[in-house]
C-alpha cells in the first residue's frame, strides 16, 4: 500500500471521525433543546400550581372565617330551636367545605412538591447534557484541525510527486 493511499484512508477515517463527532454533538444539542422546553413547561406548571395553592390557601381562610361565625352565631342564636337547627346544619356543611378545602390545599401542595423535585431532575438533565455537548463540540473541532491537517499533508505530497 503506497503513502498516498494510507494518508488517503487516514483522511477518510478522519472525516468519518468528524461526522460522528458532528452527529453526537447535534444529537446532544437537541436532547439539550428538547428537555430546556420541558423543563420550561414544568416551571409553568409549577407556577399555576403555586397561584392555585394561594386560591386555595384563601379560600380556606374564607371558610374558617365564616365557620368561626356560623358557630358565634349557633351560640348566641341557643335558645331559638328552628334557627339553632339551620345554624347548625350550616356549620357541618362550613366544615365539610372546610375539610374539602384542606384536602385540596394538601393534594396541590404535594403535586407542587412533586412538580418541583421533577424540575429539578430535569435541570441536572440539561446541565448534564450541555456538558455533553460541549465535549462532543471540542471532539469535532479538533477533528476538524487532524482533518485540515491531514489534507494539506496530501496536498503536499500531491506536490510533492507532481514535481518529480
Amino acid at each position: 500500500m503506497s503513502m498516498m493511499d494510507k494518508l488517503k484512508e487516514r483522511i477518510n477515517t478522519l472525516r468519518l471521525e468528524a461526522e460522528a463527532a458532528q452527529d453526537k454533538a447535534d444529537d446532544a444539542q437537541s436532547k439539550v433543546k428538547s428537555l430546556e422546553q420541558e423543563l420550561l413547561t414544568k416551571e409553568q406548571e409549577i407556577s399555576s400550581l403555586t397561584h392555585k395553592n394561594t386560591l386555595l390557601e384563601e379560600e380556606v381562610e374564607k371558610l374558617e372565617g365564616k365557620l368561626s361565625e356560623a358557630k358565634a352565631a349557633a351560640e348566641d342564636g341557643a335558645a331559638h330551636g328552628s334557627a339553632n337547627e339551620t345554624l347548625t346544619r350550616k356549620i357541618n356543611t362550613l366544615e365539610e367545605e372546610l375539610e374539602e378545602a384542606d384536602k385540596n390545599l394538601r393534594e396541590t401542595t404535594e403535586k407542587l412538591r412533586q412538580t418541583d423535585v421533577r424540575a429539578e431532575q430535569y435541570e441536572r438533565k440539561v446541565s448534564t447534557l450541555e456538558a455533553e455537548c460541549d465535549s462532543w463540540e471540542k471532539k469535532y473541532e479538533e477533528m476538524s484541525g487532524k482533518y485540515a491537517q491531514a489534507q494539506a499533508e496530501l496536498e503536499e505530497i500531491n506536490k510533492q510527486l507532481e514535481s518529480m
